[in-house]
């Protein structure tokens, strides 16, 4: 067993298993090759997961994904671990850590399209939840992919659910940046 080198931060779960199930698409084993990825609970965990694993805790490699809205609170607390100071998007980039646009979510559903996403669900057997979605006075006049989005995020652990199907649905041309970035740096 190949002992941990590198960890990996990303917001909850669903960004984990995204991470995971492309890295498998990829042939790539990320524990046997000593890489952790870590759901975090939230963004504004990251100050006590570099604590722990960074510079002045394990002293690890690290690397990371968020969210765009969550960009500001990775910085920070980049620049407070000592690993840089007004940190831009390419700083963030070259110590490892990618920002997804609006969300993985968000991502996936435009490197997927909205069809090939509405089979997805389909293939789940939750078409019938996403036209109930689409029929609500609040969601009727949005785009499919504001819908989309919408619905990855309601539910009970949709978000986590989805993210390996979606990620297994890619065109291995079309994988959003964030996430084959972040894999060609581990």
């Amino acid at each position: 067993m190949n002992r941990t080198h590198t960890v990996v931060l990303v917001e909850g779960i669903s960004d984990r298993s995204a991470i995971e199930a492309l890295a498998a698409r990829r042939g790539r084993d990320l524990a046997a090759e000593g890489i952790s990825v870590e759901a975090m609970g939230g963004a504004t965990n990251i100050g006590a997961y570099l604590a722990r694993f960074g510079p002045s805790g394990l002293g690890l490699r690290l690397a990371g994904l968020c969210d765009a809205r969550e960009e500001g609170a990775f910085r920070r607390s980049l620049e407070r671990a000592g690993l840089g100071s007004g940190l831009g998007r390419d700083d963030l980039e070259a110590l490892g850590f990618f920002v997804c646009v609006a969300d993985l979510e968000d991502e996936l559903i435009r490197a997927l399209g909205t069809a090939t996403v509405e089979r997805v669900v389909a293939s789940e057997g939750e078409l019938g939840s996403f036209r109930t979605l689409q029929k609500q006075p609040a969601w009727r006049e949005g785009t499919t992919h504001d819908q989309l989005r919408r619905f990855m995020g309601s539910g009970g652990g949709r978000k986590i659910r989805y993210a390996g199907p979606l990620v297994a649905a890619l065109d291995p041309g079309h994988v959003p940046r964030p996430l084959d970035r972040l894999l060609a740096h581990l």
